[in-house]
């Protein structure tokens, strides 16, 4: 329970200090711009859409780490269950406002799943109606490369991918996180 409550005083902490806050209506129109883009440039090649959200997510997340703990004040968690908490408590609730749910943890305390009742990046947004981005295009996918990036420099190598959408007409919008390994301290890869 130590970790709940480093959870709350970590996010009662964020919230009192002052933290510019941006916009969340032009992050999501910037954000559905850049999408469209990246449709058009790869011609409704979904999978490759996915792929590049992913990239641009993890690039952006080995460098939001630094912020997360320049504002936090929080050192690194002690295991993947406070890492999960932490995530959903104060990285979400820092920079996109939203407190997605942690749940359906696995046995070995390796996996678990974030549910998210709302999702500032896929407000406004209609997927393109041609049959196949209701079943091919993860919308939101930059966020499964932002925490990949982010727990990396931290040394968790772990993978992220959403399970459903409500854009795709799902219930609820879960992503699922793997812990792969913990790495040793190793210096970051290039960019990708």
């Amino acid at each position: 329970m130590a970790s709940n409550k480093a959870a709350r005083d970590g996010e009662n902490r964020i919230w009192k200090t002052n933290i510019d806050k941006v916009n969340a209506e032009l992050v999501t129109l910037t954000y559905g711009t850049i999408v469209a883009q990246l449709c058009s440039d790869f011609n409704n090649k979904y999978s490759e859409v996915n792929k590049q959200l992913d990239k641009m997510g993890y690039n952006i997340g080995m460098r939001l780490i630094e912020d997360f703990f320049a504002k936090s004040g929080l050192q690194r968690c002690s295991n993947f269950r406070e890492t999960a908490e932490t995530i959903s408590k104060i990285g979400f609730k820092m920079f996109l406002n939203i407190t997605p749910t942690v749940t359906n943890w696995s046995a070995d305390n390796k996996t678990f799943s974030l549910i998210f009742d709302e999702n500032p990046l896929a407000d406004f947004v209609e997927l393109p109606n041609d049959g196949r981005a209701q079943d091919e295009l993860w919308f939101s996918n930059i966020l499964c490369g932002i925490l990949r990036g982010a727990l990396e420099m931290v040394q968790m190598q772990v993978e992220a991918h959403y399970i459903s959408d409500v854009l795709r007409g799902n219930d609820a919008t879960e992503m699922r996180i793997t812990l792969l390994r913990y790495m040793e301290d190793e210096m970051p890869p290039d960019d990708e």
